[in-house]
């Protein structure tokens, strides 16, 4: 098809709607191949290519599983509270507050003032980390040649520069993140050893405990010892669910859990969101 006149142009550009590619947003999300739930509550459906990224703002209670489609995508991931930012992720809270360094089923990722974003309510991978966040410029250069967002090798801080900046936020806003199908091991001596991948078809899916704002880095560990740059598709499907309340044994599994719902709760009630 000609592209040289502005109809030529046009013609060919709408002659592109109902092209699927592998790595793309479905809107609308019902129409997403196979959901997981009913078609109506979808409301997110996407295939994040590696080396790429993505963000939403989700409601509170919504339901977000990622899945590794070929057992070499990492997901990066970032939270805030979505009317207030300089509410956020905090990993370190996240460890300490439950006495536990590895991320898992029942585990809750936690913000700076002690409160919910979001629990993960179902994991099948197991190969998760808390402890060394995403690749960053100067690293990714010096491994791979480039770490620039647009290169063959982008680094997962660079595309969260991105993210962020298109929701209103600047690069001083992105906290260390957590990252999901490629794990690490704490050593006896205190060294880290990478522990990779579970395989294909592995998932993680959280639940939102207050609205957030979610972003997504698509890309290698910064401990992959491979010389390569190996990110594969990541799918990204969201829901319509509910979220945590009173008498959930995951409300009740530790007392520093109940503590950090009932800060959630708190808040929420007094803005009359609960």
């Amino acid at each position: 098809m000609a592209t040289a006149t502005t109809y030529g142009a046009r013609a060919h550009a709408r002659a592109q709607q109902s092209t699927r590619t592998e790595a793309m947003p479905v809107v609308p999300a019902a129409n997403w191949p196979a959901p997981p739930c009913e078609a109506g509550h979808l409301v997110w459906a996407e295939t994040v290519a590696g080396g790429n990224y993505t963000h939403r703002v989700l409601a509170r209670g919504t339901e977000l599983r990622l899945t590794d489609l070929r057992g070499d995508a990492c997901a990066h991931l970032l939270l805030y509270a979505a009317d207030r930012p300089w509410e956020r992720l905090n990993v370190a809270d996240t460890v300490k507050v439950q006495w536990n360094a590895y991320l898992g089923e029942d585990r809750l990722l936690l913000s700076d003032q002690g409160r919910v974003l979001a629990s993960v309510v179902a994991d099948s991978s197991g190969r998760h980390d808390a402890l060394c966040g995403t690749s960053t410029l100067v690293r990714n250069t010096a491994r791979y040649g480039d770490g620039s967002p647009q290169s063959p090798s982008p680094a997962g801080r660079e595309l969260f520069k991105l993210a962020a900046a298109k929701n209103g936020l600047e690069p001083r806003d992105l906290p260390p993140s957590l990252s999901f199908f490629q794990g690490v091991e704490v050593r006896d001596d205190g060294t880290l050893d990478f522990t990779g991948s579970a395989g294909p078809a592995g998932s993680v899916t959280l639940r939102a405990e207050q609205d957030v704002t979610v972003l997504l880095a698509n890309v290698p560990h910064p401990a992959d010892p491979r010389t390569d740059y190996v990110s594969t598709p990541l799918e990204v499907l969201a829901w319509r669910a509910e979220a945590t309340r009173p008498g959930d044994p995951l409300w009740e599994a530790t007392p520093e859990g109940r503590r950090a719902f009932l800060n959630t709760a708190e808040l929420l009630a007094a803005r009359g969101l609960a």
